[in-house]
């Protein structure tokens, strides 16, 4: 019932997720409205206009900041970028597409964009980079598109990246409108297989840990559909490829979980 009333209100499909990952959260909004069981509360999900935002909210619970797994980082700013934008000159394309899935405030996809104008500024003035942020909750891309974050969120931001493209406002830390503007978002989710983005770079971290593994292997098959020859993907350390995924791509580096479509 309450999955279904999130669909019908929401939009929110929650069909791919771990079932006992969306029990524990739900039973968070119960006892927190004070519900006597899930059926007392699925009445108060039709009854209160408020309530399925809450319940969205704790759903799609968010934790991210600035430069999260610096290893990784590091491996997109000394071998993928430099690959990628390679690949792109042997084949002459005119942009180069990144996508972060499940990008929450935004911290990845900008995280990506300080690495380009902080490495790759000269290749960026002469080819086009798209990013594209997306995620399923739309009150966290309104977050995400302000661009303000509390210090705590930008601890792995080394010091002169952050004296250069954060200004400090009232205890938090404003980002500058210059790499705000590099990326776009969207709310989607991973339901929609069809509609993959065409992509050159897809980070996808720690998100596929709470789907059921029948549906991992369903995204990330679309994952290598939606890669361009060449394209990689970069998983969470928690995260691997399952079932016929394997055959779709080839490991580049298995500590951090970055993989290249065959």
């Amino acid at each position: 019932m309450i999955l279904r009333l999130l669909k019908e209100l929401k939009g929110f499909n929650l069909d791919i997720y771990k079932d006992k990952c969306i029990k524990r959260r739900i039973a968070i909004r119960i006892r927190k409205t004070c519900c006597s069981s899930a059926a007392e509360y699925g009445e108060l999900l039709m009854r209160d206009k408020a309530e399925p935002d809450h319940l969205l909210k704790v759903l799609t619970i968010h934790v991210s900041h600035f430069f999260r797994n610096p290893s990784t980082f590091q491996k997109l700013k000394d071998e993928i970028f430099p690959y990628l934008f390679s690949l792109c000159e042997r084949e002459t394309r005119e942009s180069l597409k990144l996508w972060s899935v499940g990008c929450a405030g935004g911290e990845e996809p900008y995280s990506a964009c300080l690495l380009l104008k902080e490495y790759f500024a000269e290749t960026i003035s002469r080819r086009e980079v798209a990013i594209l942020g997306s995620d399923v909750n739309p009150e966290i891309l309104e977050t995400a598109k302000k661009g303000i974050y509390r210090e705590e969120r930008l601890l792995e931001v080394p010091r002169e990246i952050r004296d250069r493209w954060f200004t400090p406002e009232e205890g938090r830390f404003q980002l500058a409108p210059e790499i705000m503007a590099m990326v776009t978002f969207r709310q989607s989710d991973l339901c929609d297989i069809d509609i993959f983005p065409e992509s050159d770079l897809i980070l996808c971290r720690n998100v596929l840990i709470y789907l059921e593994r029948s549906h991992q292997e369903k995204i990330l098959c679309g994952f290598a559909d939606a890669l361009r020859a060449g394209g990689i993907l970069v998983l969470g350390k928690a995260e691997t490829l399952v079932g016929e995924s394997r055959k779709r791509f080839r490991t580049v580096c298995p500590v951090e979980r970055i993989y290249r479509v065959i």
